[in-house]
């Protein structure tokens, strides 16, 4: 028997009960416990196939073996790119406000502040599956660091709010 444990934090009480619906959506006869603690929730249920939906899970670090999908887990993700990054920017990314400063004509500076999404992970393989679904969906990227991905530009932070927005 397996467990599967989804860590999150205990201030997203809404992402917390979709956690929970997800998992009975894969394992209908599931019953996903959350288990609280200082500041985190647990997310957890068993099934002995946790395995065959999560084959890319094994021993060691994600960054040091290779996570690639399964021919059948991409042809989910060509239908459902918007649920993959969802939960990938929800996981290991967040949604900020971020600033840059500009010259001005007189040579002085002006800030500005604009809403971007940040993606970091140490894993290359997950950076590319998280860069394939948004190349998927024509949301254009840049990699501002080699463990990062951002998403910066006006409309392409606008598509994302439509499907993945700030956490609750």
């Amino acid at each position: 028997m397996f467990t599967l444990q989804i860590a999150n934090d205990q201030k997203y009480p809404e992402l917390n009960q979709e956690i929970a619906a997800t998992i009975k959506l894969v394992k209908p006869n599931a019953s996903p416990c959350l288990r609280g603690g200082s500041s985190a929730i647990r997310i957890e249920a068993r099934w002995k196939h946790w395995p065959c939906v999560f084959p890319q899970h094994g021993v060691g670090r994600k960054h040091l073996r290779k996570i690639e999908l399964h021919p059948w887990q991409r042809e989910i993700v060509a239908k459902y790119p918007e649920q993959l990054l969802r939960g990938l920017f929800h996981s290991d990314g967040c949604r900020v406000v971020n600033w840059a400063s500009k010259t001005t004509a007189d040579g002085g500076s002006k800030r500005y502040h604009y809403l971007r999404y940040q993606f970091s992970n140490e894993s290359e393989d997950i950076r590319n599956i998280l860069t394939d679904a948004l190349d998927l969906l024509g949301i254009p990227w840049r990699q501002p660091r080699r463990n990062a991905i951002a998403v910066s530009r006006r409309e392409a932070v606008a598509a994302l709010d439509t499907f993945v927005g700030p956490k609750r």
